[in-house]
């Protein structure tokens, strides 16, 4: 269930806090969890990688009988051991009884020692070291695509909570301008009545007032709709959609928000740090890496592939006493196979070349996008600031102008027109405020989501 505690209440109101809504987001949503999962996948590829290092155990027991003519039985047991440098190390025992025996067989129990190693191709790399190190890459490489991802959603679940209250605050608005607007019209009517007012008047605040009411509609529609976005981050804790059973508000203002008093130490933070330590960076970077480890495996194709294997025997019931190599008791072998043409291997090749040539022009545009985009939410953060205070005096000027033609108009030197255009500015030049809010607020989240995207390393 979706703790309570995450919300407060009102009278017949659900109330939501920014960090109580980002740590829904953050802990609940099905898209985080599963961006989490997707780590522990890419951890289980480095244990798979892994098992082709793994030592084999093997067994085997047959026999061959014929019109009551025992052929051979056989038994044997062995250990196959692969190693990191290609050498794979083996032994096994074997019991080997019958009539009909081949000429190169042993009769009797023999035990085996021997190596098997390539001495041209897979010798430096081969695809069970590949695979190994692909997969350590693949999980630094999830990683930062995690980030990524994570904190995009965050990015997103922070900007529509922030338009959420802005859209609250616009519907506060309008419904102040609704109230202020039946008043006024309370008091010309009155007046009308005692001969102080033209007729006209009255019909020039009641179109004041109809229109201020179909702005507030609009805007608790805006707001309603806001709201349904927000659901969608909504989540329990067994990732089921939470159904908001009453009137949900936010706790916060536009001018509560953080980006007021952190933005400058933000774009110190962000313009200090090198963008190669960004996730997304960092994400191409593996990408890299796996690409050159698959180069380096395609390479192992224009070798020869030469495989010497030797193996020691020693007959069960008899010591050696010396460890004869080629002298005695031994069986070697050597396996060379040369592609004539090598077009597959050139083919291959080339395209794992390719490939790294495209990833790197692929880092290169990344590295010039981010850089870009940082020094845009630079310049957006500071203008939509400048732009804040600038339409912060505005107010004011067009508070003092209506508050003066109120004046006038009650002393009969100014007309109902004359007050509801003041007004008017007023409330533009207020929706406009609100919206220069945002904008600042949305360039700073996305300056911060993208500082968080940066990997610092480890203290």
């Amino acid at each position: 269930m979706l703790h309570s505690s995450l919300f407060s209440f009102g009278q017949d109101t659900l109330q939501l806090g920014h960090q109580q809504f980002l740590a829904i987001v953050k802990n609940y949503h099905p898209l985080a969890f599963k961006y989490r999962l997707q780590n522990q996948v890419a951890r289980a590829g480095i244990e798979a990688a892994r098992g082709n290092f793994d030592p084999v155990l093997s067994g085997k027991n047959a026999a061959k009988t014929i019109d009551g003519l025992d052929y051979y039985e056989e038994k044997s047991v062995g250990l196959d051991i692969p190693t990191w440098y290609g050498v794979e190390i083996h032994g096994n025992y074997t019991n080997l009884e019958g009539e009909k025996l081949n000429n190169s067989d042993t009769r009797g129990g023999l035990y085996q020692f021997g190596v098997t190693l390539p001495l041209a191709k897979n010798l430096l790399y081969d695809k069970r070291r590949a695979m190994l190190d692909q997969a350590k890459f693949a999980v630094r490489m999830t990683e930062a695509e995690q980030q990524l991802m994570t904190n995009q959603l965050l990015q997103d679940a922070d900007n529509i909570y922030w338009e959420w209250v802005k859209n609250y605050e616009v519907f506060l608005l309008q419904s102040k301008a609704v109230s202020i607007n039946r008043q006024r019209l309370d008091f010309i009517r009155k007046t009308f009545s005692y001969g102080e007012r033209a007729a006209i008047d009255t019909t020039e605040a009641l179109s004041q007032l109809q229109g201020f009411e179909l702005q507030q509609e609009e805007a608790l529609l805006r707001f309603v709709k806001t709201t349904q976005e927000l659901s969608v981050f909504l989540w329990t804790e067994d990732q089921q959609p939470y159904d908001i059973p009453s009137i949900l508000i936010p706790t916060e203002q536009l001018t509560a928000s953080k980006a007021y008093d952190d933005y400058l130490m933000m774009l110190v933070q962000v313009d200090s740090l090198a963008i190669k330590e960004h996730a997304a960076m960092q994400y191409y970077f593996q990408k890299q890496n796996i690409l050159e480890s698959e180069r380096r495996l395609k390479f192992q194709s224009f070798l020869p592939k030469a495989d010497l294997t030797y193996n020691f025997f020693n007959k069960e019931k008899y010591r050696a006493d010396y460890f004869p190599l080629f002298t005695d008791n031994y069986q070697y072998g050597l396996k060379l196979e040369i592609p004539l043409l090598l077009r597959q291997a050139r083919a291959d090749y080339r395209i794992a070349r390719l490939k790294l040539r495209q990833n790197q022009l692929e880092t290169e545009f990344k590295r010039q996008e981010l850089q870009a985009k940082i020094r845009a939410l630079h310049n957006e953060v500071l203008n939509y600031k400048r732009q804040i205070d600038i339409a912060g005096q505005n107010i004011l000027n067009y508070r003092r102008l209506l508050n003066a033609e109120e004046v006038l108009f009650r002393n009969g030197e100014s007309s109902m027109f004359l007050v509801n255009t003041r007004e008017n500015k007023l409330l533009e030049a207020e929706q406009k405020l609100l919206d220069l809010q945002l904008k600042f607020i949305n360039s700073y989240i996305n300056l911060k989501w993208m500082n968080e995207n940066f990997q610092r390393p480890a203290n």
